[in-house]
């Protein structure tokens, strides 16, 4: 009965910006081999489990880490690697803040979860939450989703190339 209270709980901290329809658009942004939206809900999921064992304040951070890739490819464009991964946490923040209320706690999350590639110091232990389960969420879905991807492509034309008549 506890992990439902808990996802209720959850479901309830993130649920105007899960509604929100610009957010939503993430769901169109490929991230990691899987959508943007399917890495900030999992990374949020995450924050929420870690930042309330912790005690730690558990409804902003679990907000602030849903809104921590809050950007959209159109606004890199033309952009090198190093140049987004310094880049977008602040574009993440600035889209965040046309439609939600951010906090000097949430901005400072959003805005440092690259460190250190990018300019802002996390300043507090929700910040380095948000860091931490960001890089761990990161490798798991690179690993499961964009490797598995490329592999199977791979494959594929192997296949193809193996099958195909002369």
């Amino acid at each position: 009965m506890q992990k439902t209270n808990n996802y209720d709980e959850f479901e309830n901290i993130i649920k105007d910006i899960n509604n929100n329809p610009n957010f939503l658009e993430l769901k169109e942004e490929m991230h990691h081999g899987i959508s943007r939206y399917g890495h900030c809900y999992r990374v949020a999921k995450g924050v929420y489990k870690v930042s309330k064992k912790l005690h730690f304040n558990y409804i902003e951070a679990t907000r602030a880490a849903l809104l921590h890739d809050f950007y959209f490819n159109y606004q890199l464009e033309g952009k090198t690697t190093k140049e987004c991964f310094k880049e977008h946490p602040e574009l993440a923040y600035l889209n965040a803040s046309k439609y939600f209320e951010i906090s000097d706690l949430q901005k400072n999350m959003i805005e440092s979860h690259m460190f250190p590639s990018c300019k802002v110091i996390p300043k507090y232990k929700e910040s380095i939450c948000l860091t931490i389960v960001d890089k761990v969420v990161a490798l798991y879905e690179m690993q499961r989703f964009k490797v598995g991807l490329k592999l199977g492509i791979y494959l594929i034309f192997i296949f193809n190339m193996l099958t195909i008549q002369k």
